[in-house]
Order: C-alpha cells, then sequence, then structure tokens
C-alpha cells in the first residue's frame, strides 16, 4: 500500500505541469465568454479556449510523459528513494496526455456548465478501472501468478482510455449539434471577440505555478513521512504501513464527502465567472453565502459521524483498528476540509490566484515543519496536528481573503 502511495505525488505534479492550470482557465473563459454574449450565438467563442489550452497541454503532456519514462529509475531511486516504484511510473506515465486531453474537453463542458458529461465519463472510468484490475488479477491466479501492483496503474490507464474516448465523442456529438458559431482566426482576435494564447496563459501560468509547487512540496511531504517515522522508532516495513494505512484507507473515506463539495467547485468556478462577468454582483453573493453555509453544515456533520462512528467504521471498511483511530483523528478537519475546497473555487472564479498560491504554498509549509521537527519525537500524531494546523490556516486566510474581495463587511 505504502509503495504505489509514493508514486501519487510523482503523477500529480505532472498532471499540473500539463494540465490542471489549463483545465481551470478553460472553464473559466468558456464561462465568461458565454455569459457576455448570452442570447446571441453567433457571437459565443467559447470554443477557442479549449483549442487553445489543448493545443499547449497535449504536446506538453507527451514531452512529461517521454522524461517520466526515461527516466523512472532516477526518480524511484533518488527522489522517492523507492526503486520498486519504477516500473509502475513508466506505465502511470502513459495516461499523461489522455489525462490532458480529458482535463481541457472538461474544462469546456464546466464552462458551459454541462457537467452531467464528465460526470458520465468518470463513472465509466471508474468502472473500467475497477473491471480491468479485476480480470487482470483473476487472469493471474489462474496463471498460478500473484498479482502486482503493476494491475493497479495499468487499470488507470485503462480507465483514463475509456474517460478520454467517451469524452471525445461528447464533444464532437455537442459540437455538430450545438448552435452556429462565426468562425474565427484563434490566435489574432482582440479580448473582445475571443482569447488569445497571452490571455490564457496569463491566468494558466499562475494556476500551474502554483499547483507545481504545492505538487512539489507534498512530494516532499510524501517523501519525509517515512523517513521521519523511522527516526521515530519504526522500521522501514512499518513506517510504510502505517503511512499507506493513513492515506491508502483513512484519507479516502475521509475525503468521499468531499466529492459532494468538489462537485460543488467544480460548478462554482465557472457560475462565479459568468455572473461577474455580467456585473450580477448581488448574484455572486449570494452564491458566496449559500456555499459556506452548505459547506459548514456538512463539515460538522461529518465531523460528528467521523468522531462517534470513526473506529467502528475503520473495522467494519477495512478490518483495520488503526484506520479507525486515524479516522476518528482526523474528524476535526473536516468542517475546514471540505469549506476549503469551495472557497478556492470561488476565489480562483473572482481571479485571486496569487493570493491563493501564497495561501496554500503557507499551509503545505505548516505540515512540513510538523513533519521535520515534531514527527521524530511524536510520532504520526504530530501529522496529524500538522494536517489539522494547515486546513484551520487555510480557511482563516481564505474567508479573509473573500471578505476583502467582497467589499463587504462580513459574508454572513
Amino acid at each position: 500500500m505504502g509503495i504505489y502511495q509514493l508514486i501519487g505525488p510523482v503523477m500529480a505534479l505532472a498532471f499540473s505541469l500539463s494540465a490542471a492550470g489549463f483545465q481551470t482557465s478553460i472553464s473559466k473563459f468558456v464561462a465568461e465568454y458565454t455569459g457576455k454574449h448570452q442570447g446571441n450565438s453567433k457571437q459565443i467563442k467559447d470554443y477557442q479556449p479549449f483549442l487553445l489550452g489543448l493545443s499547449i497541454s497535449l504536446p506538453l503532456s507527451v514531452l512529461i510523459m517521454l522524461f517520466v519514462q526515461t527516466n523512472s529509475a532516477w526518480i524511484a531511486g533518488t527522489f522517492l528513494q523507492e526503486p520498486r516504484t519504477a516500473p509502475l511510473l513508466r506505465i502511470l506515465a502513459l495516461s499523461l496526455p489522455l489525462s490532458a486531453a480529458h482535463a481541457c474537453i472538461n474544462g469546456y463542458f464546466y464552462g458551459k456548465k454541462q457537467a452531467v458529461i464528465p460526470a458520465i465519463c468518470q463513472l465509466a472510468e471508474q468502472f473500467a478501472r475497477v473491471l480491468s484490475v479485476y480480470f487482470l488479477c483473476q487472469n493471474m491466479l489462474i496463471k498460478g501468478q500473484t498479482p502486482s501492483l503493476s494491475i493497479t496503474v495499468t487499470g488507470i490507464l485503462i480507465g483514463e482510455m475509456v474517460s478520454v474516448i467517451l469524452s471525445l465523442f461528447a464533444l464532437l456529438y455537442t459540437t455538430r449539434t450545438g448552435p452556429e458559431r462565426r468562425p474565427n482566426h484563434i490566435t489574432n482576435v482582440s479580448t473582445e471577440q475571443g482569447i488569445t494564447y497571452p490571455i490564457l496563459l496569463g491566468m494558466a501560468i499562475p494556476l500551474i505555478a502554483n499547483r507545481i509547487t504545492i505538487n512539489l512540496l507534498q512530494s516532499i511531504e510524501t517523501v519525509s513521512l517515512p523517513a521521519k517515522l523511522r527516526l521515530y522508532g519504526y522500521d522501514t516495513s512499518t513506517a510504510l504501513s502505517v503511512y499507506g494505512v493513513l492515506t491508502g484507507m483513512a484519507f479516502p473515506l475521509l475525503f468521499f464527502p468531499n466529492a459532494l463539495t468538489s462537485a460543488i467547485a467544480v460548478m462554482l468556478l465557472p457560475l462565479i465567472s459568468e455572473r461577474s462577468a455580467q456585473g450580477d454582483k448581488g448574484g455572486v453573493q449570494k452564491l458566496i453565502i449559500k456555499t459556506i453555509r452548505y459547506s459548514s453544515l456538512l463539515g460538522f456533520s461529518c465531523l460528528l459521524v467521523f468522531l462517534i462512528f470513526g473506529e467502528k467504521l475503520g473495522l467494519l471498511l477495512f478490518h483495520s483498528p488503526l484506520a479507525g483511530l486515524f479516522i476518528r483523528a482526523l474528524s476535526f478537519m473536516c468542517p475546514f476540509l471540505y469549506l476549503n475546497g469551495t472557497l478556492s473555487a470561488i476565489l480562483q472564479g473572482l481571479g485571486n490566484v496569487i493570493p491563493l498560491f501564497f495561501i496554500n504554498v503557507t499551509a503545505l509549509l505548516v505540515r512540513l515543519a510538523f513533519i521535520l521537527s515534531l514527527v521524530p519525537a511524536f510520532g504520526i500524531r504530530a501529522y496529524l496536528w500538522g494536517l489539522l494546523a494547515g486546513q484551520i490556516l487555510q480557511s482563516t486566510c481564505y474567508l479573509f481573503l473573500l471578505n476583502h474581495a467582497s467589499n463587504k463587511k462580513t459574508l454572513f
């Protein structure tokens, strides 16, 4: 479990560099242009952000894929300090161009507020992933072989292939059956009629820098935690096992309700961007207030559920008393964790990308400080303290920034 979790930050870093910033930028600009030209379909240039973003993201993802594949041994041995991750990196790197294309298509549909299409594609991806892993494992067991972690990452690759194929079909169908659009050269248009590479990159680059820095710090965090747990007194196997239980069992359950707030956040960004482009300040304010209230309600409800039933859930779902202890301890993060996702989307929709960067980096540095200074003395508990401190810091700064951006004394 711990070995598989180690490759996550590397692939997240690769995805952040090649796709994540472009998806958000495409979503924002598609929503803005749809809002500005609502009711006049011939003037809508919503396809231009998608084409521009894809023309950068896809070639970049191919270059990163080749880099990871050719340097997988060095990344595994030097950076992750675990040579057994090298073959996993080589397989998973093949999914980067697929992920880039999928992200750009999703950004287009989110900007058009057609979230059902990405949702269906994601559901199909999960089904394809689970079924492919199941059949691959069964095939190896029939042959008398022991299933390896390579099957898991192969399942991820197959799932990504299915999702991007479905996304492409959906995109081709909607563009053929959608409203008529006036053709225009995508690189030589004014900001009133369309966007250019500098306009798109003006938002994408800060987002990419944000995600890259965050993922670099998370990668350092991922590598440092097992090492510091060894200083606390664990052997290598126990350190990886504890880390695997935390990130592979407790975190997924804790983040499961966050799927709802993540879905809200995905739709909030284009909604905020569209209404801001229309000058609807009252509508933006109502969205912000409702989002904060419902996210807080969900967070405190999950806090009570995980606090009371955390240990039982760990035993029931994972047959692990340690997972139950982690779930209960992490329950105090819920109000801040679920709120932060939606607040971040709102602030991105309002264009506060650079302040978000500094807030997120500061929160991660706080977590790293707990790992480097306190984990050797207090063990995994110190890491949990750092997670909570980082989430509280993010929530406080997000609310302050949002309150300042709204030009009102209070949001409530």
